[in-house]
């Protein structure tokens, strides 16, 4: 099954009541991996997320991934568990990477785990995990920020820059400890509604339809880097992070949204 297809599925699966604790992460556990082990990654796996949110509607989630000897890092998976749509963003590289940072703005619901799940080349699973709390407004449901008619004016526009280093998340010295080696960070910026099918619409009062950034295909040098597969959970006008090497020079960025609208854009990099 398409990874986007699998989202669509957990969506509907896992959006009626609330889980009991820890239910709703084995339930997307179940139906994204069976039955496949999966081992500790907080050696691998650095997450930055806030204690709070300080805006539900556009949270800022990162992390980074640093494959164990011998392998290479081959996708990576966000998981807000207690997400209506949980399986939030799924970075599939082409090119199996040693390291991978990606930072996204999200939607987070409600107070809920949050999991990141490294794939790496050797067939291993390894997942770490923390906690976010909300305020508890709901961010799914929350009215859009822009006028829906308006916001279509823009849907699609892209804009990519370079902004530095990628952070050194934690002091794990396998994981701060990068130096020079560092990579460089893109940002991704799309206009896009990303409504959740939740939102009602403050003049009609009826609900606007579901329409989300489903995926977003990233080359670098002509040459393919990473799929970004998305969410309702996706803010907003989503800004999206990832590393991407020092020596990249020209990105293309193809956006496919679940209306079938795409968008592109090609930019030249500037070096740091």
């Amino acid at each position: 099954m398409k990874t986007s297809h699998m989202i669509a599925a957990l969506l509907w699966m896992l959006a009626a009541p609330a889980w009991a604790s820890g239910e709703a992460w084995e339930n997307v556990r179940s139906l994204l991996y069976g039955d496949r082990p999966m081992q500790n990654g907080d050696a691998l796996i650095a997450i930055d997320a806030p204690y709070r949110t300080p805006d539900d509607a556009r949270a800022e989630l990162a992390a980074q991934v640093i494959a164990p000897n011998g392998a290479k890092i081959a996708r990576v998976t966000l998981v807000l568990d207690e997400n209506p749509m949980p399986v939030s963003a799924v970075f599939a590289l082409e090119e199996p990477l040693a390291s991978f940072y990606f930072d996204v703005t999200m939607r987070v619901n409600g107070p809920t785990p949050l999991h990141v799940i490294a794939e790496t080349t050797d067939g291993r699973l390894w997942v770490s995990e923390t906690y976010v709390k909300t305020s508890g407004l709901g961010a799914c449901a929350a009215p859009p920020g822009t006028d829906p008619e308006l916001a279509l004016a823009t849907l699609g526009t892209m804009e990519a820059e370079v902004v530095g280093r990628v952070p050194a998340l934690n002091t794990r010295s396998r994981l701060s400890n990068l130096g020079a080696d560092r990579a460089n960070k893109m940002d991704l910026n799309i206009d896009h509604p990303s409504h959740s099918g939740m939102q009602m619409d403050q003049i009609s009062l009826l609900f606007i339809p579901m329409r989300y950034v489903e995926t977003v295909d990233i080359d670098l040098d002509g040459a393919g880097y990473v799929e970004l597969t998305g969410s309702i959970s996706l803010s907003e006008n989503p800004r999206v992070g990832i590393s991407v090497p020092s020596r990249a020079q020209a990105v293309d960025v193809t956006m496919t949204d679940t209306d079938g609208t795409v968008t592109h854009l090609h930019k030249k990099l500037a070096g740091y």
